[in-house]
């Protein structure tokens, strides 16, 4: 049998009633069609491909996943908070759906359980529980339609992790807080990559950040905005009693 149809054959199997009964587990309701769902869990190291050789990965449905996710918690906000403004409303919704809550998310549901990929485990950052999140979003969207979709993200995302008074003071970037915060005071800062090397298949970045000339705080990370977002956290709670003062 192809790889094509061993994952995506609509023949139920035992493997197939295995997957299906825990996806049925986690959306809380039955799953009509179960190749989104196998779609969902692919990645492209797989280089699986449909009879048009078309790829069939999940990269696909983490775009369709996001954009479910962002109208239903935009329309919760609207209806939740009707003295917001634009402005606000789009800071909450960004805090909701943050790269660092979907990772979140993802491993809560233990969604890499379902993963399948020729890269080890251990080679993919942790975006990689965010990025499933969204694709098993599209899943659900092209599987049961947006009111099925809707009720997934109230039941699994807002009912349990939207407290608006809590997203009000939640720091959704420490850099961008943090540069504020320099502009303000008037002091120079600078964010240093001072070292680039492979550790297997994944390149790790290292990061100084310097303010008026003195270095406060380093990281290292996956990528450099992911090291100089470390930093500025570091750095946020070394200078905390001054930023949180003003």
């Amino acid at each position: 049998m192809s790889i094509i149809r061993k994952i995506f054959s609509n023949s139920r199997s035992p493997e197939d009633g295995i997957f299906f009964a825990k996806i049925e587990q986690i959306l809380g309701f039955k799953p009509m069609n179960l190749f989104h769902y196998r779609r969902a869990f692919t990645h492209r190291s797989m280089n699986t491909i449909d009879e048009h050789g078309n790829p069939l990965n999940y990269e696909r449905l983490e775009f369709l996943g996001d954009a479910m996710l962002g109208s239903v918690i935009a329309a919760h906000l609207f209806n939740k908070v009707p003295t917001g403004d634009e402005g606000y409303l789009t800071k909450m919704r960004s805090k909701i759906v943050s790269r660092e809550h979907l990772n979140e998310l993802g491993k809560d549901l233990n969604l890499i359980q379902f993963l399948e990929s020729k890269v080890s485990l251990h080679n993919f950052g942790e975006n990689i529980h965010g990025n499933l999140f969204e694709a098993f979003v599209g899943a659900i969207y092209l599987d049961r339609g947006f009111t099925f979709c809707e009720k997934f993200i109230h039941k699994k995302v807002i009912k349990p992790y939207v407290d608006i008074d809590k997203l009000e003071g939640k720091v959704i970037s420490y850099k961008s807080l943090l540069i504020e915060w320099c502009q303000k005071e008037k002091k120079t800062f600078h964010y240093d990559i001072y070292d680039d090397e492979d550790a297997g298949n994944l390149k790790y970045f290292g990061v100084k950040l310097s303010i008026d000339g003195k270095i406060v705080a380093k990281a290292r990370a996956t990528s450099k905005k992911k090291a100089e977002e470390i930093a500025s956290k570091r750095a946020y709670f070394v200078f905390q009693a001054e930023i949180d003062s003003k």
